[in-house]
């Protein structure tokens, strides 16, 4: 096996006996002649793939394909019927709601199962615990039991733990599609933690557009085989295209390609396996939280991100990010194509010149849709000195779809000589994008308007 290879699935075949009823197990287990009362079902039909260290790994496909089976099995939670798998490195997983959680525990107790699963000793959990605790962010709920957890406090919690090995393979399985947005963006926000660090994810979605954004390539299963695998939005068309095939052409589709002599991409172990995909299909999930249709601006008092970071200050502190109306109203759900502002405050600790003052929207999964960083004065010898504080504000056309975005501020100034980031903090303000009727346009940016359908007189 390869060095860079973290995971091999090897003709890997996982087969149930399916019975008619529980009588038919009992005299299946006890008849002298062997009789088999079962159906076999192949949940996985040898199945072989490669997966590198440093790889965003999706998989996709329909209900039943055995996509969960198959992250099960890697994970050692279930035993392959047929074949092998090697593992190499610490692997930690976020498999199905409350998996591995026991109902009557308290949270508390739970983190302490849950880390003892994924190999930790108590003095280990004891020292992350505070951390696990702060990311959960589920209060006094940790010394409740979890039979009275939300769906959502179950994966904060989940999640927290999950992470809190720093385990070299992540495994999420649909998992994180529960939970508010700010939580959602934390957990993300982690997840691009995980890739720039070189660790590696398999991550199992029905969402087409996060499997574009988050992944290097893709795996699509059907029906318990592996039908293709190769470049996400390559996989992702060929999935789609399956969805929509009537149930004639469907079998014609899969004979097709199983004729391509390219279905199974394997990724060149030189090339840099961290870089992201660019997605051409941005994130206009509307599952996310609920989205109220054509209203005024408002401001949501709970729309506060969780995944705030805050780089040391060199000389300058971002104070106060909020978003207004251009009446000076302030606001976090805004209304497609009307106008805003985004506005903050510096306060300068420090002399500093040719200062630059900066700003970014992202989608919930990160992906950069559109930022600023100009000049703020004409004169770019103009010295800023300690002690003077700064409005800034900039102005900006509400493009985007419904959906919920984060916003990123910046300063870059010359400090003794050298150029800088004075200032710098990323998801430090959100907003919510408010559903439209009849919205023509898709993906993420509006860019369209109602499209002109006229006869042809013939």
């Amino acid at each position: 096996m390869e060095n860079n290879t973290v995971i091999t699935v090897s003709n890997v075949t996982k087969t149930y006996k399916l019975y008619k009823n529980g009588a038919h197990r009992v005299i299946e287990s006890f008849s002298p002649f062997r009789k088999q009362y079962h159906q076999p079902f192949d949940a996985l039909k040898n199945v072989s793939l490669r997966i590198n260290r440093g790889e965003t790994v999706g998989v996709i496909g329909r209900n039943g394909s055995g996509k969960s089976t198959l992250l099960q099995i890697i994970c050692g939670i279930l035993q392959p019927t047929i074949g092998q798998v090697n593992v190499q490195g610490r692997i930690s997983a976020l498999l199905e709601l409350g998996a591995g959680f026991n109902p009557e525990f308290t949270g508390r107790q739970n983190v302490y199962l849950n880390g003892s699963i994924l190999g930790m000793q108590n003095e280990q959990i004891d020292e992350h615990l505070d951390d696990i605790l702060a990311f959960a962010d589920i209060g006094a709920f940790i010394d409740q039991p979890v039979k009275s957890y939300s769906s959502g406090m179950y994966v904060r919690l989940a999640f927290a733990v999950a992470i809190s090995i720093q385990p070299d393979i992540l495994v999420v399985d649909e998992a994180l599609s529960v939970g508010d947005e700010a939580f959602q963006r934390k957990c993300f926000a982690h997840i691009n933690q995980i890739q720039e660090s070189g660790g590696t994810i398999l991550f199992v979605s029905h969402s087409a557009s996060s499997i574009v954004e988050l992944c290097n390539r893709a795996f699509f299963f059907e029906q318990g085989e592996l039908l293709l695998a190769g470049e996400p939005k390559r996989i992702v068309s060929y999935y789609q295209k399956m969805l929509y095939a009537s149930p004639e052409n469907l079998q014609l589709l899969k004979d097709e390609w199983a004729e391509m002599e390219d279905r199974f991409q394997l990724p060149d172990v030189d090339e840099d396996e961290n870089d992201q995909q660019e997605s051409e299909k941005g994130l206009v999930d509307n599952d996310f939280g609920q989205l109220v249709e054509d209203g005024l601006e408002d401001f949501d008092q709970g729309l506060r991100p969780a995944s705030t970071v805050e780089y040391e200050s060199h000389g300058a502190t971002i104070q106060q990010p909020f978003l207004t109306t251009l009446e000076g109203k302030e606001v976090n759900v805004l209304r497609s194509g009307d106008h805003y502002f985004y506005n903050y405050r510096v306060d300068f600790e420090k002399t500093a010149m040719r200062i630059k003052f900066g700003m970014l929207i992202k989608t919930m999964k990160g992906i950069e849709i559109s930022g600023c960083s100009a000049p703020f004065f004409e004169d770019s010898e103009k010295v800023v000195k300690a002690g003077e504080s700064y409005n800034v504000r900039f102005p900006f056309q509400c493009l985007l779809n419904p959906g919920v975005y984060f916003l990123n501020a910046g300063i870059i100034g010359t400090l003794d000589g050298e150029e800088t980031f004075l200032d710098r903090k990323l998801d430090v303000a959100m907003f919510r994008v408010r559903e439209k009727r009849h919205l023509a346009s898709t993906a993420t940016v509006d860019m369209v308007g109602q499209p002109e359908v006229e006869l042809v007189e013939i």
